[in-house]
This record gives structure tokens, C-alpha cells and sequence, in this order.
């Protein structure tokens, strides 16, 4: 069947803007509850390629409670950078696990307090697991705003020999919190896996300010391999701690995923 030249442009707006997936092979999304401590489950959203080159497990800000229902849909947090880019993850070559506060977790505060703890660290360990004998590659964690408390101290509690990542991606990383402990005061030289950092040089959140992003990579003394990749452009909207602003890379999402999962990749 033949398209006409209007429905042609619609196509290719839809895949420019991330809209319309490609026809490349592309498992449906389906959520998965797995066991992780005694009396606790931990719910996701898996999408994979048929072959995919890496997995990445998506860790959302904020108090991370995304409530997912079985049919995938979240109560809380689709507009999140991670949740709501899975499927260019995807695209890019990489399963992804979007994962939710665990079955403990499921009311308010949520991952609030929560985030490093041994028992977060538990619930994450049996992700990464399954992901490694579903796909049989490696294992990333990519975390984003407070995302980045999860992923970043779980790379510090878990070596890789241990059940632990085989690297790690933080995104709009929290650099100073007056409520707790900010990723640069972890103890980041035990992290001797690689490190990606990406940050928005114009982020408008006073807990992510870029000047202090350099000095966080300082910290990753026995990474292996590690870079900061500095974005600039976008569209800032709203509070400057929320997805929508250059915190959420809007406007960046298809350019921002893609040389995450470059690096990824790459070796």
C-alpha cells in the first residue's frame, strides 16, 4: 500500500520526535514481580530488542514510588526522564528494567529514607540478577536525580564479583542535600566500575548545581573508565527540580539516551 506524501511526514515527525517506535524487533513491555527479601517483591517494567548489546536498570527521582499497575501503567512519575524514555533505550539496543519502589514501599514516603539502605540494596541485587540470566549481557544502572542516591551507593554496598552492576550512569546526580548524604559524600573510590556522568550545564536545581560536577568525577578514583558528558540547549519549563525543566533534559531526550547507550556499549 502506497502512503501519500502527507502521511509521510507524519511518520517521520512521529520518529523524530520519539513518538512512533521503528519496525525493529522489539519485545512488548510487560511487568515482572520478582521475590527479594523475605515477605517482599519488587515490581518492573521490562522491555528488551531481541538481542539486546547491554540491560540498563532505570532508577527514577524523586520519592521513586511510581505505583505500577499489571497492565504498566504508574500512578506516579511517567513524565520522569528515565520512565518516560524506556522505549529509546530500547531502541538504542539496551533491556531495560524501570523499577519501582519495592512491595514494603508502596505508600508514602516511599524510597524517601529509604534509598541507602541495605535493604534497597537487596531489592536492587535481585534486579540485576534476573537481568543477567534473562539477557545473559552486562548489567548497567542508570539513576537520575535522586535516582542517583540509589544507583551510585549500590555501586559502593555491591562489587561486581558480588551480584553487583557492571557499570554505572548517573544523570542529573544529586551533589549536595541538606537531608542526607549527596552521592560526592559516598564512598565513591570503591565504585571500580565504569561511570558515566551526564549533567545539564544550565540544571536550575540547587542540589545539582554543574559546578560541583567535576569535582564529583574526582571521586571515582578506581573507575576503570569514566566521563562527564556536559548537555547544554533544551526546554526548561517549570520547577527547576522536575522533569520538564533542563534537569529532565526536555527537549534533549533522543539525543541525551543515545550517547548513554553509545557509551554503554562502546566497549
Amino acid at each position: 500500500m502506497k502512503l501519500s506524501m502527507r502521511r509521510w511526514r507524519l511518520l517521520l515527525f512521529l520518529l523524530s520526535f520519539g513518538l512512533l517506535l521503528p519496525l525493529r524487533a522489539q519485545t512488548a513491555a510487560q511487568v515482572v514481580d520478582i521475590p527479594t527479601r523475605p515477605g517482599v517483591t519488587q515490581r518492573f517494567i521490562y522491555l528488551a530488542p531481541d538481542k539486546p548489546r547491554a540491560a540498563a536498570i532505570l532508577l527514577a527521582g524523586g520519592h521513586g514510588g511510581l505505583q505500577l499497575f499489571a497492565n504498566g501503567s504508574a500512578k506516579w512519575g511517567d513524565g520522569n526522564f528515565l520512565v518516560r524514555t524506556r522505549d529509546l533505550f530500547a531502541q538504542q539496543g539496551l533491556a531495560v528494567a524501570v523499577v519501582d519502589a519495592p512491595s514494603d514501599r508502596q505508600s508514602a514516603p516511599f524510597l524517601n529514607g529509604f534509598r541507602q539502605s541495605p535493604e534497597h540494596v537487596a531489592d536492587l541485587k535481585a534486579v540485576i540478577a534476573w537481568l543477567r540470566d534473562k539477557t545473559g549481557v552486562p548489567v548497567w544502572l542508570v539513576g537520575t536525580s535522586r535516582g542517583t542516591q540509589s544507583a551510585a551507593w549500590t555501586a559502593t554496598q555491591l562489587p561486581r564479583v558480588d551480584g553487583g552492576p557492571d557499570g554505572l550512569v548517573l544523570t542529573s546526580a544529586i551533589l549536595s542535600d541538606p537531608r542526607g548524604r549527596a552521592v560526592p559524600a559516598m564512598p565513591l573510590e570503591r565504585v571500580a566500575v565504569p561511570v558515566l556522568v551526564v549533567h545539564h550545564q544550565q540544571d536550575g536545581c540547587k542540589l545539582c548545581d554543574f559546578s560541583e560536577a567535576p569535582g564529583l568525577m574526582e571521586k571515582f578514583t578506581a573507575a576503570p573508565r569514566k566521563e562527564l558528558i556536559a548537555v547544554s540547549g533544551g526546554i526548561s519549563r517549570g520547577d527547576a527540580c522536575e522533569a520538564w525543566s533542563y534537569h529532565g533534559y526536555n527537549g534533549l531526550e533522543t539525543e541525551v539516551v543515545g550517547r548513554i547507550a553509545a557509551w554503554i556499549t562502546a566497549h
